[in-house]
């Protein structure tokens, strides 16, 4: 379950494109950030992570690409019909691991109780409620041990600082079928420099 923290309301996000110029100075939710080959912390090394919410306070994301070998039916069985593949639980970063939060594509665009969209039709669900008692109809889930986050500035320091590269969502990156080569295609489709990064090796001692 995932709630907003503080029910506070998120100013929406400009028009950022690809935004691998290092600069955070407006909201990134909804954007992707995409670890750079130099960023070696085991807890973000080659992930994608989704922002779900960012703001003067802080900044607060799931990890897209680290699936773990719990499958959902084992803890959630009512949510295990509309689970995307791979049906497993995924690591969404170090914060609260016994935490789970769901992302999910609805029918509805419009914010309802166990329901709150973050980019068109995808958005978070309450699963602590069975899915055929919300007002909308799932479609796809995504379900997520843990989350990271930020302190207040601590996201706009480490994109200064060459940690991250902000880029777009693509509407299927949360649901993908290849979730372990997720940070390669998110960043050839970038084209350009950020494009031969996906071929970069591991570690430098790889080359």
């Amino acid at each position: 379950m995932f709630a907003r923290p503080g029910g506070r309301t998120r100013r929406r996000p400009h028009a950022l494109g690809a935004r691998h110029d290092r600069r955070v100075s407006d909201s990134v939710r909804g954007h992707l950030l995409v670890a750079t080959p130099t960023l070696y912390d085991p807890n973000f090394f080659r992930t994608v992570v989704l922002v779900l919410e960012h703001s003067d306070d802080g900044a607060l994301g799931v990890v897209l690409n680290r699936p773990s070998e719990t499958a959902v039916d084992e803890t959630l069985p009512d949510w295990n019909p509309v689970v995307s593949d791979p049906n497993v639980v995924f690591v969404g970063g170090p914060v609260s691991p016994d935490a789970a939060i769901g992302l999910a594509r609805a029918g509805s665009t419009d914010h309802t109780d166990g329901w709150a969209p973050l980019i068109g039709y995808l958005g978070t669900v309450d699963l602590g409620r069975s899915p055929v008692d919300l007002p909308v109809d799932v479609q796809n889930l995504r379900v997520f041990a843990g989350y990271a986050g930020w302190s207040g500035g601590q996201l706009d320091t480490e994109v200064e600082e060459g940690g991250w590269f902000v880029v777009d969502a693509a509407p299927d990156d949360v649901f993908t079928r290849e979730p372990t080569g997720l940070w390669a295609s998110v960043l050839r489709r970038q084209g350009g420099k950020l494009a031969m990064f996906a071929s970069a090796p591991p570690h430098p001692s790889s080359n």
